[in-house]
Formats: C-alpha cells, sequence, structure tokens
C-alpha cells in the first residue's frame, strides 16, 4: 500500500494507520471484522499518506510548510500568519493527473445516490497521528458534508489537505510534540447516510466523566452528527447497562434524558452542496430521536466494538431518516478515561455553597476558582486572559489554543459528548457544558468557583469557595467482615463512587429521585385532572408529553432513576427505601397543594407506610411498585431490595405487604426481598414479630433517636441533646440487634452516626451487626475504623478463650 493513492475502505484494517490515518483504519476493520455482527458502515474509500506527499512533492510545498513553522518557531511571524500561508498554498495547489485519476475512478464506483446523478459523499480528514491513546485530535481536521460531483470531491479533498495546519491543528500538535510533516493526511470519501432527515450522534463504551466501564453513552440530536460534535446543541442523553445487552429479555435501558435540540444541520437548499443550520421544530425539541429498541442496538454494537478493539471506544452513529437504519460512521479509542489509574482516584469536595449563578452538565469531578473571562465569539479570542474560567457560547478546534491555558471552561450549548468535553477531559480541565445562560449570567471579571464535584449537574458559584481534594488509594482500603456499604442521594451522584469496594447501597431514598427527577407529586400525575393550579397543569403536560401519559412519564422517569442508581453497585444489594416524603414536602412538588394535609407535626403525621394503603395516596404509591417491578423485571436488577419506612404495627406492616403483592411486587417471589426500616420504638419492641415478615432490618438511628429520646432532629435549641450515643439508643439498637439474628434475618444501620463518630462504628461492630451504610465521602476513613474494631473484637474473642 506504501505507493497506493486509493484504497476502499474494506481493504484496509487497524495494521494500516500509517497508510490511511486512524479513522479510516477503524472505518476499514469495522466493514472487515464486524459486518456478520450486524454492524452496518456505510461504503467508501480513503487516499493514502502516500498521495498525500505526492501532492505536496508535486507542488513543492514540504520546504514552504518548514519553513513557515520555523519562521512561526523564531517569532517572525504569527501563528494566524503560519497557518494562512500554508493553507493558501495548499488551496492553489493542483492535483497530479494520476492522484485525482484514482480519486474520480474510486468515487464513481460508489453507488449513486437516489435522486442524483453521482454518489452524496461525506468527505472526513483523516490523519496518521490521531486517535491515538493519549491524543484524540478530536475536531483537528475538517469533515465536508453532502458533496456530490468528481470536481466537487476533488476540491472538498484539497480543503481536507489544507485542514492539517488551521491553527488549532498546528497548535495542538505543537502541545502534543508531534512534528507537523512527520503527520500526513488521509481522506475518506464515505456514502452519506440520510441522517440530515434522521439523526445522529455520539456513542462511548465508557461513562467519560467518571470511568465506569459498564455502560454505553449515547447522545443524540436531529440531523447531521456535527452539531453534537462540535457541542451546537444541547442533544439527548441515553445510557445502557452492559452486563444485561447479552439477555433478549430485559431492555436495560438506566437513562433517557430529552435535549433542547434548537438547532439541526441538513443539507443545504435543494440541488446545492454543502450544509445549513435550520431551527428544529417544536414537536422534535419534545421528541426523543431514539425508541428504545433503537437504544439497545446501538448499545450492542457498543458492546461489539469495544471488545472487537479490546478498548474503550468512542463512536459517531447516524440513523437514516429515509431507510430508518442504523449506523456507524466513526470509532476510535476513547483517550482520558482509560488512562486514569484503576487503584485510586481523587474526590474534591466544596467546604461551602453560595449563590448558583448557572447550571449545566458537568465535565471531571474537579473544581476550578478564578475569574470569569466571557467571549462571545472565536474573533475575540485574544482578549483570553491566561488562568482564568473561559465563559462563552460554545467552543470548536479553533479555540484550543486558549482552552489548554484555562482553569476551567463553562459553555452555554453543547452536551456532554461535545467538543468543549471531549478537549477538557483531555486537558483535565474542569468545565460545565449546556448552561444555556452562563454568558450572559456570568460577568467578564467576575471571580467564581466551577464545580462538577456534586454529581452529574455542573454548578457556577458566585464568588471563590473553599473546597477540600482527598485522594483515596483502593489498595490501602481494608477488607472487613462487616459488610460497608454506601448511602447514594441521587442516581446523578452515583456513578462518582464506583470504585469504592462497597458492598452495594445500604440507603437509597426514593423520595429523592422523584425530587430531582420528576419534580410532580405522584397523585397529581395519577389524577392530573385534579390539579387546580393552571401553571401546575401547564408544566405537567410539558414534562409528560414526550410521555404519552403522566402515568407513564412517573414510572419510567423514577424506574431509570433507581436502575442508574444501582448500576455502579450490581450484583450487590441495592436497597431502595420507599418514598417518605412528609406532608410539608410533598405539598412543595408540583400539584402536591391539591393532595397533602396540612400538619401541626409532619415529622410524625401522615407519612411513611401509612401512606401506602391510604385512599389518600393508593394510587400515587401504585406508580411506585410500578416502577420497581420495572427496573427488576424489564431492566434487569434482581438486586434491588424494597424498603418499608416508618411502619408503626404489625397490622400495618402486613397491610403495606398486601397492597404490594397487588401490584406485583410479591415478597420472595422472583428473589424480591423486603426490608423494613427500623426507626420507631415499636420496631425495636415488637423486633420478632415484625422480624417474621421481612427479610431484614436497617435501623435510621436519626428518627430512632428523636423518638426514643423526645428530641426534635431538626431542632437548634436541642440539638446538644439529640446522641444516637446516648445509653437509651445504644440500648434500644443492641436489642433490635439481638432479635433480628434470633429470628434469622439481617440487621444493618444507614444513619449517619457511623459516618460522624468512630466510637458509635465501634458499638455497632462489638454488636455484630451486620451492614453500615456510610456517606461515600466518609468511606475511606470509616473502613478502617469498621476494620480495627473487628480486630480487637476478634483478639478480645480469642482472649476470652
Amino acid at each position: 500500500m506504501t505507493k497506493e493513492y486509493v484504497v476502499p475502505f474494506a481493504a484496509v484494517g487497524m495494521g494500516d494507520i500509517a497508510a490511511v490515518g486512524g479513522k479510516n483504519a477503524s472505518l476499514g476493520e469495522m466493514i472487515r471484522s464486524l459486518a456478520d455482527a450486524g454492524i452496518r458502515v456505510p461504503e467508501g474509500f480513503a487516499t493514502t499518506a502516500a498521495a498525500y506527499r505526492a501532492f505536496l512533492k508535486a507542488n513543492g510545498l514540504e520546504s514552504f510548510i518548514r519553513e513557515q513553522i520555523e519562521q512561526y518557531h523564531r517569532g517572525a511571524v504569527t501563528l494566524r500568519g503560519a497557518g494562512d500561508a500554508i493553507r493558501g498554498a495548499i488551496l492553489a495547489s493542483p492535483f497530479p493527473q494520476d492522484l485525482s485519476a484514482a480519486v474520480i475512478a474510486a468515487y464513481g464506483a460508489l453507488p449513486v445516490t437516489p435522486g442524483k446523478a453521482r454518489a452524496t459523499v461525506a468527505v472526513r480528514s483523516s490523519a496518521t497521528a490521531e486517535d491515538l491513546p493519549d491524543a484524540s485530535f478530536a475536531g483537528q481536521q475538517e469533515t465536508f458534508l453532502n458533496i456530490s460531483g468528481d470536481d466537487a470531491v476533488l476540491e472538498a479533498c484539497r480543503r481536507s489537505y489544507a485542514s492539517l495546519f488551521t491553527d488549532r491543528a498546528i497548535s495542538y500538535r505543537e502541545v502534543k510534540g508531534f512534528d507537523h510533516l512527520e503527520v500526513a493526511l488521509s481522506v475518506g470519501v464515505q456514502r452519506m447516510v440520510r441522517s440530515d432527515v434522521g439523526a445522529s450522534g455520539v456513542m462511548f463504551s465508557i461513562e467519560t466523566e467518571t470511568g465506569f466501564p459498564d455502560v454505553v453513552v449515547i447522545s443524540g440530536a436531529w440531523g447531521l452528527g456535527e452539531t453534537v460534535v462540535q457541542g451546537m446543541v444541547n442533544p439527548d442523553k441515553y445510557m445502557v447497562f452492559k452486563p444485561f445487552l447479552d439477555d433478549p429479555s430485559l431492555a436495560p435501558i438506566i437513562e433517557k434524558t430529552i435535549g433542547a435540540k434548537a438547532r439541526k444541520m441538513v443539507y443545504a437548499v435543494e440541488g446545492m452542496p454543502g450544509t445549513r443550520l435550520a431551527e428544529t421544530p417544536e414537536q422534535e425539541r419534545r421528541a426523543f430521536v431514539l425508541n428504545d429498541s433503537e437504544i439497545i442496538q446501538l448499545g450492542r454494537w457498543g458492546v461489539r466494538i469495544e471488545e472487537h478493539y479490546g478498548k474503550p471506544m468512542d463512536m459517531e452513529w447516524a440513523k437514516d431518516g429515509v431507510t430508518g437504519e442504523l449506523f456507524l460512521v466513526q470509532a476510535r479509542p476513547e483517550t482520558v478515561q482509560a488512562r486514569k489509574s484503576d487503584t485510586q482516584f481523587t474526590v474534591h469536595h466544596l467546604a461551602s455553597t453560595g449563590t448558583v449563578l448557572a447550571t449545566g452538565a458537568a465535565v471531571g469531578d474537579d473544581i476550578a476558582v478564578g475569574q470569569a473571562c466571557v467571549i462571545a465569539t472565536a474573533s475575540d479570542i485574544e482578549r483570553f486572559r491566561d488562568g482564568s474560567v473561559l465563559v462563552t457560547e460554545m467552543t470548536d478546534p479553533d479555540w484550543v489554543p486558549i482552552m489548554t491555558r484555562a482553569a476551567g471552561i463553562i459553555t452555554d450549548r453543547g452536551g456532554t459528548t461535545s467538543h468543549a468535553a471531549i478537549i477538557s477531559r483531555e486537558l483535565g480541565i474542569p468545565a460545565i457544558v449546556g448552561t444555556g445562560d452562563a454568558t450572559s449570567a456570568v460577568a467578564d471579571g467576575q471571580t467564581i468557583t466551577l464545580s462538577c464535584a456534586e454529581g452529574d449537574q455542573g454548578r457556577v458559584y458566585d464568588g471563590e469557595l473553599p473546597y477540600e481534594s482527598e485522594t483515596i488509594e483502593l489498595a490501602q482500603l481494608p477488607a472487613t467482615r462487616t459488610a460497608v456499604m454506601v448511602n447514594i442521594a441521587t442516581p446523578a451522584t452515583a456513578f462518582r463512587w464506583w470504585r469504592l469496594p462497597a458492598a452495594g447501597v445500604g440507603l437509597a431514598r426514593m423520595e429523592f429521585i422523584i425530587e430531582n427527577e420528576i419534580r410532580i407529586h405522584p397523585m397529581a400525575l395519577a389524577h392530573p385532572d385534579r390539579v387546580s393550579r393552571d401553571d401546575d397543569r401547564r408544566t405537567i403536560q410539558e414534562l409528560t408529553e414526550p410521555y404519552g401519559d403522566p402515568a407513564e412519564f412517573f414510572v419510567e422517569r423514577l424506574s431509570l432513576g433507581i436502575a442508574k442508581l444501582a448500576a455502579p453497585y450490581s450484583p450487590h444489594p441495592v436497597i431502595v427505601r420507599l418514598s417518605d416524603f412528609k406532608s410539608n414536602e410533598y405539598a412543595q412538588l408540583v400539584g402536591g397543594e391539591d393532595f397533602e394535609l396540612d400538619e401541626e407535626n409532619p415529622m410524625i403525621g401522615f407519612r411513611g407506610a401509612s401512606r401506602y394503603y391510604s385512599e389518600r395516596y393508593r394510587d400515587g404509591f401504585e406508580l411506585e411498585c410500578r416502577a420497581l417491578k420495572r427496573v427488576r423485571d424489564v431492566i434487569g436488577f434482581r438486586n434491588v431490595i424494597v424498603m418499608v419506612p416508618f411502619c408503626r404495627s404489625i397490622a400495618e406492616a402486613d397491610r403495606v405487604l398486601g397492597v404490594m403483592a397487588e401490584n406485583g411486587l410479591v415478597r420472595g417471589e422472583d428473589g424480591l426481598e423486603v426490608y423494613m426500616m427500623c426507626e420507631v420504638p415499636s420496631n425495636v419492641i415488637l423486633a420478632s414479630e415484625f422480624a417474621s415478615r421481612f427479610d431484614g432490618f436497617s435501623i435510621g438511628s436519626n428518627d430512632l433517636t428523636q423518638l426514643v429520646l423526645g428530641v426534635d432532629r431538626d431542632s437548634q435549641a436541642l440539638a446538644e441533646l439529640f446522641s444516637e450515643r446516648d445509653e437509651a439508643v445504644t440500648r434500644f439498637i443492641a436489642q433490635v440487634i439481638d432479635d433480628a439474628h434470633d429470628a434469622g434475618i439481617k440487621v444493618g444501620i444507614c444513619g449517619q452516626g457511623p459516618s460522624d463518630h468512630p466510637d458509635f462504628a465501634e458499638f455497632l461492630v462489638s454488636r455484630g451487626i451486620d451492614s453500615i451504610s456510610l456517606n461515600p465521602d466518609s468511606f475511606a476513613k470509616t473502613v478502617t475504623v469498621i476494620a480495627e474494631a473487628e480486630r480487637m473484637r476478634s483478639a478480645s474473642s480469642a482472649g476470652l478463650r
């Protein structure tokens, strides 16, 4: 292949990167090796590195390029001046006759596009140094879409050659240490998929922010994929759990989020080459671009491609709007998370919070503090101040030279697979993308704190906030007999802690998912006709429209939230507590005022188990049960355990279990375990009777303490009296541990006490508790305390013998 100018994709593979670059080699590899797996890749051909070098030699360009780069290094010309001169020389140079003939012949052999005289193609650049394990070269060279005709294809190839010397490409190679003339450019000419009337996007076979390896993450928008790649739109986001994809009976989708998708890229006006941006119709903005079967198909392709290449992959997909077929149009190695350590990770914590100026999707998990540098357009790039936080509408490869000098990056538009996100990860710079309004909400020169350390939502705070960083060495964490679990507040934070050697999730609060992911009172979704406020009715209509049915909106959003929370800890148990809002908290949800009592003391009022069988909430509870059943039976997380909170009496326990069974959650059926929160004194006094109805107890030390001591847990005036280490409370805890073990069921604790007080953790170990569930940020510290307590207990027992 060293002297060939043009080769079909089907004739190349990953051994040919030096000849056709990473992008084209990968296309050929998929066509040759993965077609039998059902993965569709549009056909095409590549010009070779030999063709590029022949083009330079025929036009005497090598010495000219080297001279311009040397002048740039000496400071005789600017980066922009050198780039302009080189690109101008390339664009003014003709193709050698034999090269142009080879390109035209290969192009003529492609299938003719219906309605066109010739094939319509995408012309993409593939540098021989791109898609390497430590350098993605994302977006460094140009792509030209909707190209048809011999002359147009040749001109696109010439422009591709010129794009090897854009300012951004020169700068990126300088940063990465590549010799500019050692890098050659191959051009890929590929049959266009009609995603201009369909959809397209990006797919990763790894979670790009945390490195969690068991998911495929998909972003998508209407039209051609450049809007997603370049961060022009906030796309839909989907996530699939890889371990369950082999089971055809399951649909293991764990996230579906609708993006704004305000614009889409389509073909230029009829008969003209190229593309244009168009406003996305409102109906399309509010609709998912992929259905469930398409999401799962792409997920399976992502897994198969990752298995073939033996590493996490970054892929681009397209859906043909005419045929409905899905295609893969690119695949390259993921270059950031794949390089990170498996034995340690760093956690960042804000010591306090402040006024939130903007929110968006978090890229990375770091925190940055600095002055904002608000730049509206690329023409003002020279205004950037080194070390400041770049705030702009969106970035493209032209911004790379200043992105390398930024403390952080904030954009109005773009998702987690946009250019800004990809480059930020590669540079190790925290970013918040898709804020919508940061350029107007943040003032130029304003001191801000950019936080990506609070889950998948990033926050921009006013002022300089203090923060701490902690590096956790996983190999140094001791093993324990006691199952050490984690309390996870929201799905957004679950992936952040996947590397911890936790024995599962000891407490996942359903009401947090309802509050953050759904925002609407369950009864308002079961009975929207009973909502009285016009603005609440409008909100319900807007949020539920893509789902067709308000009740389905609740069931899907809740089931996805639980599944996403469960995924990082599968197959370990994940204990999901049924909703435990108090009436005043429920009333704050959209439509809540129409369904809630006005209680004087909601802390001991209409909450927990008493709601589930009551006619006031029974229909809302049915939706909770439907969501849990979907998590277990459809998505596949049979490790989810259901926990009943605030169950006051034996009769109430029986009624709740009965209602659950009516809604398809039968204890013991398909391995379903049901636990009870032990947080009311009656739970301790009648522990043996409760134990005959449940598979386990989880001690809720906060509520148990307030009810044993008669101290309002929220009262500042009584704060010094509130202590789960009070002897009255510890006697209750010791008693319920003994009674649970006598009854043959497990007992754990999920309150804050073990995280805050090492001596309390030691007490629990001494009593033989089965599990302790901790806040994740205290896991490393407390697991060491637990291990030492177990060692002392063993030593004491040995001494007694």
